[in-house]
């Protein structure tokens, strides 16, 4: 495209230019595509009384050039219905692409009304005729297209916030199940918190079934990472795990079988998860425990102080060693007491402003704390994460998951 340069072309902007001007000032980007002539933009001043800026550019390359986060709408005069080539829009696409978040008026001759409806059509705000171009018209045609898009994207972000909120909710159905353990005697509450400021999801999940053999089967998991592929991830483990469980498979049979699946569908060779699972027996005095690089659960009796389940049998994350082991190691419960199976969210955020983190003991420490005031289930979880938050100083950056199970 080449035309004339307009009469109040002014010189390109230095770099430094855009972010000079006054935060209440309008700056307006004229794009002349008539090749028969420039036109005059009528001198215009904004709703603060400010004389509005103009720059103009003969070609799309130089309007490339111009376009800075200064300006608040581009005015695409459109050639003549007697020029070759008029009744095209190729412009306007083009202008769209390049600024998709400018508000965009559209200037086109009197009999050219068709036209004019279709750039509106097309993604522009609004247009206007050659012959009713002056200083009022103009004035409020653009603040009409700059609100108008502002609205427009206000009203496109909420909508993707919407669909992904949909999304995550899906995916957040699959990573928090409903517990299946009608029949056990045993009281079930949990916490999930994903990591970082207004996520919805992370890579932690976990479950809780009741076989018909009268064992509870638990298991909490973490994907390394954050956001929707890790869920999706950990989603599938989820599932998986349920349906192996049910499946009669345990130890370190099932957790080989859930490595495989993780082989098969991670995006990375570097994917890993950690798990812990907790096969409880029927008569709730018993529990076989297998960890893959995982926290070891805290076990809280009455008259006793809280404390961790051993460790020194525990394997490997899942996907990190091929033909790894996971040996299942069986542990007294006793007659009354709550298990609480977390992920590292827990335990690793920060205590106070310095580099210290709260660890195992710290999250150990807090808990007891909490059981002698006589807290349990639901209020113990609330309780403790709500310590471990304020510890940290705010929101964690890691996601935090937690399973508590009491019986008696």
């Amino acid at each position: 495209m080449s035309v004339p340069v307009p009469r109040q072309r002014e010189a390109p902007a230095p770099e430094a230019g855009p972010a000079a001007l006054p935060d209440n000032g309008l700056t307006l980007l004229v794009i002349e595509d008539d090749p028969s002539g420039a036109f005059n933009v009528p001198e215009m001043l904004d709703t603060e009384g400010n004389r509005v800026r103009i720059r103009t550019a003969r070609n799309l390359t130089e309007a490339s050039r111009l376009l800075t986060d200064g300006v608040q709408c581009i005015l695409l005069a459109l050639p003549g219905p007697d020029h070759a080539g008029a009744g095209s829009l190729a412009a306007l696409h083009e202008v769209l692409r390049l600024a998709p978040l400018h508000a965009v008026l559209v200037l086109t001759a009197e009999d050219d009304a068709e036209r004019a409806a279709e750039a509106v059509r097309v993604g522009a705000q609004d247009f206007l005729f050659r012959g009713e171009l002056d200083g009022r018209i103009l004035s409020r045609a653009i603040r009409y297209a700059v609100e108008r898009k502002r609205s427009d994207l206000a009203q496109r972000q909420l909508t993707e916030s919407r669909l992904r909120a949909q999304e995550n909710a899906r995916l957040e159905r699959g990573l928090l199940p409903t517990p299946l353990l009608d029949g056990s005697g045993l009281r079930f509450a949990a916490r999930y918190r994903p990591g970082r400021s207004r996520a919805l999801l992370g890579g932690d999940f976990y479950d809780t079934v009741r076989t018909p053999d009268g064992t509870v089967h638990a298991m909490i998991g973490d994907v390394c990472g954050h956001g929707p592929d890790e869920a999706a991830l950990g989603v599938e483990l989820r599932i998986a795990w349920r349906a192996l469980t049910f499946a009669g498979l345990c130890g370190d049979q099932l957790l080989g079988t859930l490595q495989q699946v993780l082989e098969n569908e991670r995006a990375d060779d570097e994917i890993f998860a950690t798990l812990c699972t907790v096969d409880i027996a029927p008569d709730g005095r018993r529990a076989g425990v297998c960890l893959a690089g995982h926290p070891s659960p805290l076990a809280i009796r009455p008259s006793m102080a809280p404390r961790l389940l051993p460790t020194d049998e525990n394997g490997p994350a899942l996907g990190l060693l091929p033909n790894a082991r996971w040996p299942r190691r069986e542990v007294e419960l006793g007659g009354a007491w709550s298990l609480m199976m977390y992920t590292d969210g827990l335990i690793e955020g920060r205590v106070g402003t310095g580099v210290q983190r709260l660890g195992q003991e710290g999250m150990v420490e807090i808990v007891a704390r909490q059981v002698a005031e006589g807290r349990r289930g639901e209020e113990l979880l609330d309780a403790t994460v709500t310590e471990v938050r304020s510890l940290n100083g705010g929101e964690l950056t890691d996601d935090l998951a937690v399973l508590l199970l009491d019986r008696g």
